[in-house]
């Protein structure tokens, strides 16, 4: 998966909304495997509740940039990406929220 910083603020927001599909579609596949269930526990609800509370954020206007700030997810990226099949999709909003749009 090769995905670039966004170059608009829609782009961006779309890539949220991309990142809440794929953890709904994580946590849909704990249903059927109780073998992920166990790899994913220790951190999907809250990698869930953070990665949502950002997307609303935006959408509602209430979003603030980070300006070299990690995002909250991010020790949680950090420490169970070996699990996350979207890592790299999360680092990659991550350093948006950092650096900004890749305007260049």
């Amino acid at each position: 998966m090769n995905i670039k910083r966004p170059k608009t603020i829609d782009e961006y927001i779309d890539l949220m909304h991309q990142a809440v599909y794929e953890i709904d579609e994580m946590r849909s596949s704990l249903d059927y495997d109780p073998e992920q269930a166990q790899q994913y526990g220790p951190f999907i609800d809250h990698l869930d509740a953070q990665v949502r509370q950002i997307y609303d954020d935006m959408v509602a206007g209430r979003y603030d940039w980070g300006y070299g700030e990690d995002l909250p997810f991010l020790p949680l990226v950090v420490k169970y990406g070996r699990f996350i099949p979207f890592q790299r999709l999360l680092m990659v909003i991550n350093e948006t929220h950092k650096n900004g749009l890749d305007l260049g």
